[in-house]
């Protein structure tokens, strides 16, 4: 099919539409205040872990899910933890099957991050420490990683 000068007719362009954006599930825990609060000898030790998970809801819609789970401990003591789920429904159209999984396992959680960040770092403040501001996230290495988890766990059932 063509355009009438030969030329075959552009494709439409890809698009990628933020629906809708979500705390679904938030935990901020201080288990050990007062205390905790007191100056601290030394800088706490603080562990983050960050996943992604997408959900196909229709054609082009998919709800992408950041996960964000984080604790700070000195010396044993558990400072505070928080969990993090934080959603958005994306919808994506005019995008190559195999482009698709990349983008909404690396783009949506990119869109997704900074309003993460903040809801952390507020979270924490109001737990009555300074606020944690996480650093940007490699979503395109943290997406290579799972999926070389993936191709390993795959070759190991069929060994």
């Amino acid at each position: 099919m063509t355009n009438g000068n030969g030329t075959a007719p552009e494709a439409a362009p890809p698009q990628l539409n933020v629906l809708a954006q979500y705390t679904k599930d938030l935990s901020f825990e201080n288990p050990n205040a007062p205390a905790s609060l007191a100056p601290q000898p030394q800088q706490p030790n603080i562990n983050i872990q960050i996943n992604v998970t997408a959900n196909n809801i229709s054609e082009n819609e998919f709800e992408v899910t950041l996960a964000v789970e984080g604790k700070a401990d000195a010396s044993g003591t558990v400072m505070f933890s928080f969990e993090l789920a934080y959603a958005g429904v994306f919808r994506i159209v005019n995008v190559p099957q195999e482009n698709l999984h990349p983008l909404i396992m690396i783009e949506c959680p990119r869109l997704l991050f900074p309003f993460a960040r903040e809801i952390i770092a507020t979270a924490v403040r109001d737990g009555g420490f300074p606020p944690l501001m996480l650093d940007p996230v490699d979503f395109v290495g943290l997406y290579r990683q799972n999926m070389e988890r993936q191709a390993q766990a795959e070759a190991g059932k069929t060994n």
